[in-house]
């Protein structure tokens, strides 16, 4: 059973960059919108976060400018996808052409360094339930965030109206614009809200793995 913990802890860290980059992917398709991009958010996110937590020591600062980055990154292909008509298949894998090249590029200077990573929060009392506690609860706050935001974006798509016009461009743009809302707008924000949690995810991979 000792044994055990270990493996369960380290698959709950591996998968929550992926759960970030399937949780972002999630809000931009429900726009109606396809991002095949993904990798090169999450690697320009992971190169983001970790310069600006090297140079100004904030892990947090480095998270925030790394979802900034990716919402910037996505606007590209948002305005490709949206304004221009273009492919999105294309445009979202010359996405992740770039943001490999690019990070890859930018990274080189950083290789050796160090920074001050994501502390652990133990919840008091949870943390010490045999077996579940170790794994789910005496983790980073990403890791808690990334729990929090699928009961969230569960609860935004299906309970307020944000979530239901969101879903209404996503599913029937003609019956969407109809009831004024509007599409391009709409389309617009979740694609860049979206690009910014992938880039999260890929944040996380830099600073978080390095405590």
């Amino acid at each position: 059973m000792e044994i055990l913990i270990p493996i369960l802890t380290a698959a709950v860290r591996s998968g929550t960059p992926i759960l970030y980059a399937t949780l972002g992917e999630i809000v931009t398709e429900k726009a109606g919108i396809l991002n095949l991009g993904l990798e090169g958010i999450m690697l320009v996110g992971a190169y983001t976060g970790f310069a600006v937590t090297y140079h100004l020591g904030s892990p947090w600062l480095g998270v925030v400018m790394a979802f900034v980055v990716g919402a910037l990154l996505s606007l590209i292909h948002a305005f490709i996808s949206i304004t221009m008509k273009g492919n999105q298949v294309v445009s979202g894998l010359a996405l992740t052409m770039f943001g490999t090249g690019a990070s890859s590029l930018l990274g080189r200077s950083y290789i050796g360094f160090t920074i001050e990573g994501l502390n652990k929060i133990p919840l008091p009392g949870l943390s010490q339930i045999p077996i579940i506690g170790p794994v789910l609860f005496n983790n980073d706050a990403l890791i808690y965030g990334s729990f929090i935001l699928v009961f969230f974006l569960y609860w935004f798509f299906l309970r307020t109206r944000n979530g239901l016009n969101l879903r209404a461009v996503g599913d029937n743009p003609q019956a969407a614009d109809a009831m004024g809302i509007s599409v391009d707008k709409t389309r617009y924000l979740y694609t860049l809200i979206g690009g910014g949690i992938v880039a999260v995810g890929g944040a996380y991979m830099s600073i978080a793995y390095t405590k």
